[in-house]
């Protein structure tokens, strides 16, 4: 929505709109999100705790062509068979900006219900990749800055001994472009296994999602040490993060992201814990710099491009709830709280308000009882992605989240405790009933949070 549609809309001229981005690092799983939001909108029967939906003031929902004609529609049709058909699997994961435009009719209620009608509110769905998010912190470093604080994170990440080994083979003296790719594609495969390890902040987030940029110079740099970059290597490499930076991460953000009104950060917590306390520190570390944006009075090019809009609403969600037993969602709840203490902090110091919970966008498991060893567990039961099902006990997230946070902080290797598992389940099969949306664990709660207040 651009200045003209917000003059329109303070005279009254426009239906109001609110621009609800979504976001989230890898395998958090931003499509179910937003395909499971949408289709419990438009069937109303599992939203109970959407008080709009419950006392019947939401009328109506239906799909309409998005306002920008340039970004791709978010493919909700596509998406909803491939979790919901005979055949149920997961759709294919975000690797592009897209969008989805929701048109919601409202019955006011109250006072002013006697003499205003109906009205219709826009939802903007934004969808984008978290990874490009990432790519905030890079626009206040240079390239030695970068390059350092690569470097110095990167020791024990899989792929990072190849990484070294390619960089000691390259003659920084000259710069040759096959040198440079092969450099930066050793880069990208360390970025990749990386993230396929439970790594949050793998940047330049595009080498990760380069779309049409693949094999662009704007992708071919690495971070290099320091004896490397007064070189012909070196000068060319950060010119190109120079450029990287001005062409790809600065028109991101002043197209797509100064626009958002509200905010979903989806975080898959459980698979952090599960990579160790690396992880988990690394998934807070990244997190905190996302929120950055969220900032009040943030000096330089972001404050220029956000101007007088602020983001009024942020959830941080723990996703894939549905993995463990409804009586651990509290203290997976508490963790994503205190790992987000920092951010949060920012957050609501910009008059954001800001909340933490823990989702699943689609139920894949149910609850049941075990024993084990003599003892009695609770469990989910699920199908895996194999076909096979499985009862399957997590281990027991602790009730004091500063017994993960803390080692994490403080460099451990491995928790002391024991290991937390995961398993991958594939969506449950079942036919949805007329009214009701696909199964979800607190996704009315998350759109009360989210755009209540508006219906």
């Amino acid at each position: 929505m651009g200045i003209a549609d917000d003059l329109m809309q303070g005279l009254g001229m426009s239906d109001p709109v609110i621009r609800l981005g979504v976001t989230g690092l890898s395998r958090a799983g931003k499509t179910v999100f937003i395909t499971s939001l949408v289709a419990n909108l438009l069937d109303r029967g599992r939203m109970a705790a959407l008080r709009a939906a419950a006392d019947g003031s939401l009328k109506a929902a239906w799909l309409q062509p998005q306002p920008d004609d340039t970004v791709p529609r978010f493919d909700y049709e596509r998406h909803l068979a491939a979790m919901t058909g005979p055949d149920p699997h997961w759709p294919e994961g975000t690797r592009h900006v897209s969008q989805l435009r929701l048109s919601l009719r409202i019955q006011p209620r109250g006072l002013i219900a006697g003499w205003r009608g109906q009205q219709v509110l826009h939802l903007d769905i934004v969808d984008y990749p978290g990874e490009w998010l990432l790519d905030l912190r890079l626009m206040d470093k240079d390239f030695d800055q970068w390059s350092q604080e690569v470097l110095d994170r990167m020791a024990g990440r899989p792929g990072a001994e190849d990484f070294r080994i390619a960089l000691a083979a390259t003659d920084p003296a000259r710069f040759d472009e096959t040198a440079a790719q092969a450099l930066a594609e050793a880069y990208t495969r360390h970025l990749h296994m990386a993230r396929e390890a439970g790594w949050s902040d793998c940047t330049p987030g595009r080498f990760l999602m380069p779309g049409e940029l693949d094999g662009s110079p704007a992708l071919t740099f690495t971070p290099l040490p320091h004896e490397m970059r007064a070189t012909p290597l070196g000068r060319e490499f950060a010119r190109r993060f120079g450029a990287y930076k001005a062409r790809v991460v600065k028109p991101f953000f002043r197209d797509h992201f100064a626009r958002i009104d509200r905010q979903v950060v989806l975080m898959d917590v459980l698979g952090a814990i599960h990579a160790g306390p690396p992880a988990v520190e690394d998934m807070r570390r990244a997190m905190a710099d996302i929120l950055t944006a969220f900032r009040p009075g943030r000096a330089g090019w972001l404050a220029q491009l956000l101007g007088s809009r602020r983001v009024g609403r942020i959830l941080f969600a723990a996703t894939k709830a549905d993995h463990l037993h409804h009586i651990q969602h509290p203290r997976l709840t508490a963790i994503t709280a205190a790992m987000l203490r920092e951010a949060r902090d920012r957050a609501d110091f910009s008059g954001a308000r800001t909340e933490a919970m823990s989702i699943a966008s689609l139920r894949t498991t149910t609850e049941e009882m075990i024993r084990q060893d003599g003892e009695e567990l609770p469990a989910v039961r699920g199908t895996l992605m194999d076909g096979r099902q499985a009862a399957f006990y997590p281990g027991e997230l602790p009730a004091n989240p500063a017994e993960l946070l803390v080692p994490a902080s403080q460099g451990a290797t491995r928790w002391l405790d024991g290991d937390y598992a995961i398993m991958d389940f594939a969506p449950a099969p079942g036919t949805l009933r007329p009214g009701d949306g696909p199964p979800h664990i607190r996704l009315d709660r998350a759109a009360e949070f989210l755009i209540g207040d508006r219906l």
